[in-house]
């Protein structure tokens, strides 16, 4: 069963710019996609589709086979009523780190497993700290995050979103808000949560990253999908021009 599942899924913005045109796309577990394009492609909405944070114009949305929303006999998405237990198979890490500011570090991770999924205190602490170890920020627990620099904020998202323990985990182009010298400490955690067989989407313009560590790569133009498959085909020998213009500007 996958653990994601879109299907046909459209979406435009004031009725005009169509953005999304019949996307399908369903992920297994353990699998890591990339998904390359350039701007403007569809791919961060997409991304916000599948977490809730956009909603369809049409198509159809489910995790772990429990449906998030379908199409009604117009051929509109419907939404389930309650999305609680939706939103806790999946996480998202955002570009610019969005944690709160006015929180630590442990309690920006402790404090959606507490109030939102009822753990207790106790229990969500223990996990936050397991999680700010293997992040390599055991000493920041009682720091704000204007303490921190972009690449531990990144760091502690990231460690934020698996405070939840979701099945899925979706990262919005994590690095583009980084300098290039911290770049490789987020592509790092990444590359060992992929080892650890975390199933991920990846919106990334780190192209060697995505050939190295992704088990499939999709490429998105145009609001559509051009090209998708094997990372080290789509990326080294791509079979559509469009793929190939793409990539002619990345040094592989």
């Amino acid at each position: 069963m996958k653990v994601m599942e879109l299907n046909n899924v459209r979406k435009s913005f004031n009725g005009e710019l169509d953005v999304l045109k019949d996307i399908s796309i369903g992920v297994e577990q353990g699998e890591v996609v990339a998904i390359i394009g350039p701007s403007g492609s569809g791919k961060s909405t997409l991304l916000r589709c599948a977490t809730l944070l956009t909603e369809m114009d049409g198509g159809g949305l489910s995790y772990s086979g429990e449906k998030a929303a379908w199409n009604d006999e117009s051929g509109k998405t419907v939404y389930a009523r309650d999305l609680k237990k939706i939103r806790s198979y999946f996480g998202l890490v955002f570009q610019n780190f969005n944690l709160f500011p006015h929180y630590t570090v442990l309690k920006n991770l402790t404090d959606a497993p507490v109030s939102v999924a009822g753990r207790s205190k106790a229990d969500a602490e223990v996990t936050a700290r397991e999680l700010l170890d293997k992040m390599g920020l055991s000493d920041k627990a009682d720091c704000y995050p204007c303490q921190l620099s972009g690449g531990q904020q990144q760091r502690v998202a990231i460690a934020r979103a698996l405070a939840m323990k979701p099945e899925i985990l979706f990262f919005d182009e994590p690095t583009s808000a980084l300098d290039p010298e911290l770049t490789g400490e987020i592509l790092k955690v990444i590359r060992q949560l992929a080892q650890e067989k975390m199933t991920m989407v990846i919106v990334t313009h780190e192209m060697a990253f995505a050939r190295d560590v992704a088990d499939r790569v999709i490429f998105m133009d145009g609001g559509v999908i051009v090209e998708q498959g094997d990372p080290k085909e789509v990326i080294g020998s791509p079979r559509e021009e469009r793929t190939r213009q793409f990539l002619s500007r990345f040094a592989n």
